[in-house]
C-alpha cells in the first residue's frame, strides 16, 4: 500500500465526535447558505421587476439562471469530489458562491444580477451532494443518522426562514442585502474548511464524459421545462413539454450508457435497483410534492386571501420551521428506538392533518388552527425525510458515496421544482375562473386537496421501507 492510499484511508475513516461536530458546524453553513438564498430571492421576485422596470418574464431569471446552473454541476460532483478530494471542491465551491453573492449585491442591472446569480449556482450546486458525501464518509455507519441532522434541518428550515429573512430585509433595507448577507456566514464556513477531512484526491480519476454530455443537459432540460410550466399554458406551453421531452430523451440515452459501459460512470444508476436507495429516492421525488407545493401556496394563501404584507406572511410561517425544529431537537432520539417506516408514515400523516384546516378555512378566522397545522406539517417534514435520508445514504459503500450523494441530490432538486410546478398549475387553472373572494378562496381550498391527496403516496410507499433495527434508524450494510 502507497503513501498516498494509505492517508486517504485514514482521512476517510470515522472521526471523534468533537471532530464530527466541528464537520457538522462547517457543512451546516455552506448548505444552509445556497438554500436561504432561494427563497430569499423567490420572495423578491416582483420587488425586483419594479427596481429594474422589467417583466415578471424577465425578472423570472434571476430564479431560473440559479436553478439551471444549480441542477448543471450537480453530476459531476461526485467524479470532482474523487479527482480533486471532497475539501478541495468544496471549499472551491462555497468561494465561488461567495463570489456570486458579493456580485449580485453589487448588479446595476437585470442581466448582470442573471448571470451573477448563475455564478452562485455554480458554487451552491455541489455544496448539497459534497456535504452528505464528506458527512456520510466522517459518521460512519453507526452515526450516521445523528450526524445526517446537520443536513437535514437546514434543508427544512431555509425555505420558511428565508421567506422571514426576504419580508424584513424589502421592508427595511435594500434587495442587494438578500446576497450581502451571505458573506459573513460564507467566510465562517470557509475559517471552518480546515476541520473537513483531507482526503487527497486521484488524479488518474476518468471524467465519464459521454455520461457528462447526455445527463449535464439532460438534466437542465428538466429543470427549465419544470419553470416554464408554472406559467401560462402549464405543461402544454410549448416551452415546457418541449425541455421536458428533451430532458427525458437524454436522462433515459444516459440510463441506458451506465448500465452499459464498461468505465465507472459518472453517476451508476444500478444504486437505484438497490430497494433501500431507490425507494429512499422515490419518497424524496414524491415528498417534494407535498414539501415544497406548501411553499408554494401558504405565502400565496395568505397574500392573495388574507390580504397579509410580505413581512407579516413570512411571520405567519414560522411555526412550519418550528415544528421541524421541534422534531429534529426532541423527538428524534425518540424517533430512533421506533421502526423507520413507522416514523416515516406518521410524518405522512401529521402533514396530512397539518393540510386539513387550508382544506376548511374561510375568507378570515381560524388563524390558531392555521398556525397549529402548519407546526404539524413541520413536524411531519422532519418525520417523513429523517429516516429516509438516512436509509439512503446508510446503504451505500464508502466507494459509493460520492456518486450515490450526485444521484439522491439529483433526484431532490428535480422532484421539488416538479412537485411546485404541478401544483401551480392546478391553482392557476382554478384561479382563472375565479371572478370574486369566495371563488377565488374555493381555487386554494381545492389545490390543497390535491397536495392532500398527493400525501398519500409517500406515506404508502413507507410501508415498504426495509424494517429497521431497534436503536438505530439506518441499514449498516448494502442489501442487494
Amino acid at each position: 500500500m502507497t503513501s498516498t492510499q494509505h492517508s486517504a484511508e485514514a482521512a476517510s475513516a470515522p472521526v471523534s465526535q468533537r471532530r464530527l461536530n466541528l464537520i457538522s458546524a462547517a457543512l451546516v453553513l455552506g448548505v444552509f447558505t445556497t438554500l436561504l438564498d432561494t427563497t430569499i430571492v423567490n420572495i423578491a421576485i416582483e420587488h425586483l421587476r419594479a427596481a429594474f422596470d422589467a417583466s415578471i418574464a424577465q425578472t423570472q431569471w434571476v430564479a431560473t439562471a440559479y436553478l439551471l446552473l444549480y441542477v448543471a454541476v450537480i453530476p459531476i460532483s461526485g467524479w470532482a469530489s474523487e479527482r480533486f478530494g471532497a475539501r478541495n471542491v468544496w471549499a472551491f465551491s462555497v468561494a465561488v458562491f461567495l463570489a456570486g453573492s458579493i456580485f449580485c449585491g453589487l448588479a446595476t442591472s437585470l442581466p448582470m444580477l442573471i448571470g451573477f446569480r448563475a455564478v452562485q449556482g455554480i458554487g451552491g450546486g455541489m455544496l448539497i451532494p459534497l456535504s452528505f458525501s464528506i458527512l456520510t464518509r466522517a459518521a460512519g455507519p453507526e452515526r450516521i443518522g445523528k450526524a445526517m441532522v446537520a443536513i437535514a434541518l437546514p434543508a427544512q428550515l431555509a425555505p420558511v426562514l428565508g421567506s422571514v429573512l426576504g419580508g424584513l430585509i424589502l421592508q427595511y433595507w435594500s434587495w442587494h442585502w438578500m446576497f450581502f448577507i451571505n458573506i459573513p456566514v460564507c467566510v465562517a464556513a470557509l475559517a471552518l474548511v480546515r476541520f473537513l477531512p483531507e482526503v487527497p484526491g486521484r488524479p488518474g480519476t476518468r471524467l465519464d464524459t459521454l455520461g457528462f454530455a447526455l445527463l449535464t443537459p439532460g438534466v437542465i432540460a428538466l429543470a427549465y421545462g419544470i419553470s416554464e410550466a408554472t406559467g401560462a399554458g402549464g405543461f402544454t406551453a410549448v416551452t415546457a413539454w418541449l425541455p421536458l421531452l428533451i430532458g427525458i430523451l437524454l436522462v433515459a440515452a444516459f440510463v441506458y450508457h451506465s448500465l452499459t459501459t464498461r468505465r465507472q460512470p459518472l453517476i451508476d444508476v444500478r444504486l437505484f435497483a438497490r430497494r433501500s436507495f431507490g425507494l429512499s429516492s422515490v419518497i424524496t421525488f414524491m415528498a417534494g410534492f407535498t414539501t415544497y407545493a406548501l411553499t408554494l401556496l401558504l405565502p400565496l394563501f395568505y397574500q392573495q386571501i388574507r390580504g397579509e404584507g410580505v413581512l407579516a406572511t413570512g411571520l405567519l410561517l414560522i411555526p412550519q420551521g418550528a415544528g421541524t425544529m421541534l422534531f429534529f431537537l426532541l423527538a428524534r432520539r425518540i424517533a430512533t428506538h421506533v421502526d423507520g417506516r413507522f416514523i416515516v408514515a406518521g410524518g405522512s400523516a401529521l402533514i396530512m392533518i397539518g393540510i386539513l384546516p387550508f382544506v376548511f378555512t374561510g375568507l378570515d378566522g381560524g388563524g390558531i388552527l392555521l398556525l397549529a397545522g402548519q407546526l404539524l406539517q413541520g413536524i411531519g417534514f422532519g418525520a417523513a425525510m429523517f429516516p429516509v435520508m438516512t436509509l439512503a445514504f446508510g446503504s451505500l459503500t464508502h466507494d459509493e458515496i460520492p456518486s450515490g450523494s450526485a444521484a439522491f441530490s439529483v433526484v431532490q432538486r428535480v422532484g421539488a421544482p416538479f412537485g411546485v410546478a404541478v401544483v401551480a398549475v392546478i391553482l392557476q387553472s382554478r384561479l382563472d375562473s375565479a371572478d370574486s373572494p369566495a371563488q377565488a378562496l374555493t381555487a386554494f381550498t381545492g389545490t390543497f386537496w390535491w397536495v392532500l391527496g398527493l400525501s398519500l403516496i409517500p406515506c404508502a410507499l413507507a410501508f415498504l421501507i426495509p424494517k429497521t433495527r431497534k436503536k438505530t434508524a439506518q441499514v449498516t450494510a448494502p442489501d442487494q
